[in-house]
């Protein structure tokens, strides 16, 4: 009884506001405190849905709705690579004490592969311990510091990317002012992370930085100037190692660390750039599923069962996504990019609901096409292709319709006499 719908008539599913802007301290806060607290619609039997009144049934509508658009990344094989990677590095870093460059940390991949939210989950993850550890240790302010503690940064790299663009983004998310001048900007971004005691900087869209331009090449250099503060440098792109950030450098064989010097000492904008020491960066690739071997197609249909689980469709039935034809259907349609799989699920359940066939299958969800929203501020090399072939399986798909057959009253056999009759 405790999934039944509340008759209270309290909604706890709805939001109330817009959501959480993580590119302030205010909104990354909120996000994550808020980030596993959505409340998935109960299940219920056709029976049960019958039984509700016309209200409950239109709640309990938008709740199911509400549960399919936030089923949220599961986590992949890949995904938990690339946590075990930041975590790792996060925590070492946070943890050494001596002054010198911190190593920094690329999270490399395709679009739509979850590598915002999987970056963001983990800094998430190291903020929550990382800040019961500090209430524990040191409750009282820290002389020399101020009283706003900020373990984690998130910014996004400007689409017009100067060392000034840069610093403003970064002030931005603490809620700084602007000096006028670059110096006092990059002086003002420096204290920010020094005072607040900030661990993590994540750096997103790192690919906007095109560095053919000397001013993208000063902001790269400023963006290495960081990591002398005793700051873990994420930066989160698509396909870095073919995107020039990393032009000029080499993977260290004994470590397979990216070592990679500065990419400007000319007439540089950041008065630094010529005194600019080697950085060292991780580089990890966060991968789509594969399903040409064993473990892929066995990862790729064990996420499917996660999602299955939090479908609440009338009519679903355990193996809707994970037998027969399905689990290759979904991949040929989205070759194993989550968020593709993650629009498609959505798309289909939302029409299973309006349509009351309450089920997926691929019959339905070759009529859908996946969208994926506005693109407006996305790079075009975050857009993935979307494949156009002919979704179904061939034994799903509608024969071909046979031609029709040729008239041959008026043929000449040569069988036949001329008035007509047989000799």
């Amino acid at each position: 009884m405790a999934d039944r719908p509340d008759e209270s008539g309290i909604v706890p599913f709805l939001r109330a506001g817009p959501p959480p802007d993580r590119t302030r301290r205010e909104g990354w806060q909120q996000w994550r405190k808020q980030r596993d607290q959505f409340t998935p619609a109960p299940r219920l039997s056709p029976e049960e849905y019958a039984a509700l009144s016309p209200r409950r049934r239109g709640l309990h509508d938008i709740h199911r709705t509400a549960t399919h658009m936030n089923i949220g990344l599961l986590e992949t094989p890949m995904s938990s690579k690339v946590t075990k990677h930041m975590r790792s590095r996060l925590r070492n870093n946070a943890l050494n004490f001596e002054p010198g460059t911190r190593d920094g940390l690329m999270i490399s991949g395709g679009g739509y592969l979850g590598k915002t939210e999987t970056a963001c989950a983990a800094a998430a993850a190291f903020e929550d311990v990382w800040r019961d550890l500090h209430h524990q240790l040191l409750p009282p302010p820290v002389e020399g510091t101020r009283d706003l503690f900020v373990p984690v940064a998130y910014c996004r790299t400007p689409v017009r990317a100067t060392p000034k663009a840069l610093c403003a983004t970064i002030l931005d998310f603490y809620g700084a002012p602007h000096p006028k001048t670059l110096n006092g900007l990059i002086r003002a971004v420096k204290d920010s992370l020094r005072d607040h005691r900030t661990s993590a900087l994540l750096l997103d869209d790192i690919t906007r930085l095109r560095l053919h331009r000397e001013d993208d090449q000063d902001t790269l250099d400023l963006i290495r100037e960081l990591m002398d503060l005793n700051v873990t440098l994420v930066l989160i792109g698509v396909d870095i190692p073919r995107s020039g950030l990393v032009r000029g450098g080499f993977a260290d064989p004994s470590t397979g660390q990216w070592i990679v010097p500065p990419v400007y000492a000319g007439k540089s904008h950041n008065p630094a750039a010529a005194t600019q020491t080697e950085r060292r960066f991780d580089l990890v690739d966060l991968d789509p599923f594969d399903y040409d071997t064993i473990e892929g197609t066995s990862a790729f249909i064990e996420h499917l069962a996660g999602i299955e689980d939090r479908l609440r469709l009338l009519r679903a039935w355990p193996g809707m996504l994970t037998e027969g034809e399905m689990p290759e259907y979904l991949y040929r349609r989205t070759r194993g990019i989550v968020g593709l799989l993650k629009r498609l699920i959505e798309a289909g359940s939302t029409d299973a609901i309006e349509s009351g066939s309450e089920e997926l299958t691929p019959e339905q969800l070759a009529k859908i096409p996946i969208r994926l929203g506005n693109l407006a501020d996305r790079d075009p090399s975050e857009i993935p292709e979307i494949p156009t072939a002919d979704p179904l399986p061939e034994h799903l798909s509608k024969p071909t319709p046979r031609r029709r057959a040729r008239n041959t009253v008026f043929d000449d056999r040569g069988d036949r006499a001329a008035g007509g009759t047989r000799p």
